[in-house]
């Protein structure tokens, strides 16, 4: 998706409207949502539910109560109620699905104590809106060369102004806490406005600035990504991936959030595996289990005294010994057991499946120069005569 400000610009090239997400058409957030009941009429006597949903800036939705019955769409700027004054946000979702989203975010509708809505947006409003956000980057460098100056151990990452720009929200990241009373004095004194400090997670801070993973696409956190669950170590155990830290960290510095993707189909699959401490006893000792290939359902188990030398079997040839060894039976050794199966080929051959030979099939053959004679030493040659001459 995309908005009319982010169509591209003269030759094609991408003009793109450096909102990062934010932008008013609200056409190319991560946020939007599409309300499918739009097109469907309330019953008969039931009247629309007073509550909307409401978008500001860095990701944060909040529910009002439309109690003036101001008729509401989406897209449209409103004013809102806030701690002191009012702020300006953009409707995102109206009707009977902010119920759910309520429901599904578990916020009472039947709280009196819901903030309102004042009313639409006036031009003076908008303007004022605007006019404090394009001061935030200018506010964010000053903030950030006081909490130098301060010798403070934190990074002041974005910055939210109130719609009335009588307040001023500061996000930062820091590894432990942080004792930013002379920073909030300093700033207000700098800025004029009453100052909040929230401290948000490294996560949090990569989505809003976005960037490009390893996978060589744009990050989760900043495209599609909005709720962050939390990633250990045994996740990647799980799958079998080497812990490796520059592997396994995404550009926030924590685990990468994809780790999360496809362990449910591993814990699934691992289900019909053995436990990896589960012990095979043989007549030769006690085998255990080194490495386990999940896709071709293949283990390879090596004896406690002889740990370097292992022997691959079948899931099912692991299932025949473990229940023989419930039994207090012993089988002989796990070479009878060795699966003989032979390795499949691993190189990849070329298959012309479009009946195309090669990507050069069109390229003309360099033709070899001669090169004979061109020595440094080599003599200079003579040309023959082509005409005898007159007797």
């Amino acid at each position: 998706m995309g908005c009319s400000s982010c169509s591209t610009g003269k030759g094609g090239q991408p003009r793109g409207c450096k909102n990062n997400g934010t932008c008013g058409t609200d056409g190319c957030n991560k946020l939007t949502v599409f309300d499918w009941l739009s097109n469907m009429s309330l019953p008969a006597g039931q009247e629309p539910f007073d509550c909307v949903e409401v978008r500001f800036k860095n990701s944060r939705k909040e529910f009002f109560r439309d109690s003036g019955k101001i008729s509401l769409s989406i897209g449209d700027v409103v004013a809102t109620e806030a701690a002191s004054g009012h702020d300006v946000g953009v409707v995102t979702l109206t009707g009977e699905l902010v119920k759910v989203q309520m429901k599904r975010k578990k916020a009472d509708w039947k709280d009196p104590a819901l903030p309102r809505i004042y009313r639409k947006a006036t031009q003076r409003d908008i303007d004022i809106w605007i006019g404090v956000r394009e001061k935030e980057e200018e506010v964010k460098k000053r903030s950030r060369e006081l909490a130098i100056a301060l010798g403070l151990q934190m990074k002041i990452s974005d910055i939210e102004f109130q719609g009335d720009g009588s307040k001023a929200t500061f996000y930062y990241t820091a590894e432990e806490r942080v004792d930013f009373r002379q920073l909030i004095k300093d700033m207000a004194r700098a800025f004029n406005v009453r100052i909040e400090m929230r401290q948000i997670g490294f996560r949090q801070e990569a989505s809003r600035l976005g960037g490009i993973g390893s996978c060589g696409r744009e990050l989760c956190c900043s495209t599609w990504l909005t709720d962050f669950r939390s990633v250990n170590t045994s996740s990647a155990r799980y799958q079998q991936l080497s812990l490796n830290p520059q592997k396994l960290a995404g550009q926030c510095g924590k685990l990468k959030c994809c780790l999360n993707y496809e362990l449910d189909a591993y814990l699934d699959a691992l289900s019909e595996f053995p436990k990896t401490d589960v012990k095979l006893f043989t007549a030769k000792g006690k085998a255990v289990c080194q490495k386990i290939d999940i896709f071709k359902g293949f283990l390879w188990y090596a004896y406690e005294d002889n740990g370097a030398n292992w022997h691959k079997l079948t899931l099912e040839q692991v299932g025949d010994i473990i229940e023989k060894n419930k039994r207090n039976i012993k089988v002989d050794s796990l070479e009878e057991y060795a699966s003989e199966i032979e390795e499949e080929d691993t190189k990849k051959v070329f298959e012309n499946v479009v009946g195309q030979d090669s990507l050069t099939r069109f390229d003309q053959p360099k033709k070899k120069r001669k090169n004979k004679g061109r020595g440094k030493n080599a003599k200079k040659r003579v040309p023959r005569k082509t005409a005898k001459k007159k007797e």
